[in-house]
């Protein structure tokens, strides 16, 4: 299948779903033919709603951002809800403020949770002294509805390398997390 021939077949599947009522959006379609772009060798046409919003920010921006979503997560709060709804209500965002000021609501509008995760791992990064949660999770099965239900310990982190970390409680037990930053991640979180 030609490039050409492989992007006629997506127009037809756009076409397909809006005759079927389940239309795409433009920035689905524009992701799918910039993918197929990539995938046939050529080199997609760049898009500015395609590029990551995070990536105009500093390193020590992204780090405050990404706080300040961490905060709002925990305590079950839409981030993107809560930063508009201080922009609508003329609030001070505290130190997310830099946001409305330096780059406006087409900015934040942009944002979608692939954007995120790109870079979710460069600032989950744990380091020797920081405070965490860990679910029990980690060492007994646990049920969102059963018998035994998920709870969080404070803990310091105590050793740290690429793939797993060490934590101490507030009695001296010292318990080493295997795929901190993978299959565990789910298990802890930041403390406030």
């Amino acid at each position: 299948m030609t490039p050409a021939d492989l992007e006629a077949a997506l127009k037809a599947a756009f076409s397909r779903c809006d005759h079927n009522f389940c239309p795409l959006s433009e920035e689905q379609k524009e992701i799918l033919l910039q993918v197929a772009a990539e995938l046939s060798g050529q080199k997609a046409k760049t898009n500015n709603r395609l590029n990551n919003p995070l990536d105009e920010l500093s390193p020590e921006q992204r780090q405050s951002f990404w706080q300040y979503i961490q905060v709002q997560e925990q305590q079950n709060l839409s981030w993107k809800a809560q930063l508009l709804n201080d922009w609508l209500q003329e609030r001070d965002s505290g130190e997310m403020q830099f946001i409305r000021e330096s780059y406006g609501f087409a900015w934040l509008n942009r944002i979608q949770p692939a954007h995120i995760a790109k870079y979710a791992q460069e600032v989950l990064k744990l380091k020797i002294g920081d405070r965490i949660e860990v679910a029990n999770g980690l060492w007994e099965w646990v049920q969102e509805n059963g018998p035994c239900s998920r709870q969080w310990f404070p803990c310091t982190v105590v050793a740290v390398d690429d793939t797993s970390c060490t934590i101490r409680f507030s009695n001296g037990a010292e318990y080493q997390i295997q795929g901190v930053y993978n299959w565990n991640r789910y298990n802890w979180r930041w403390i406030e």
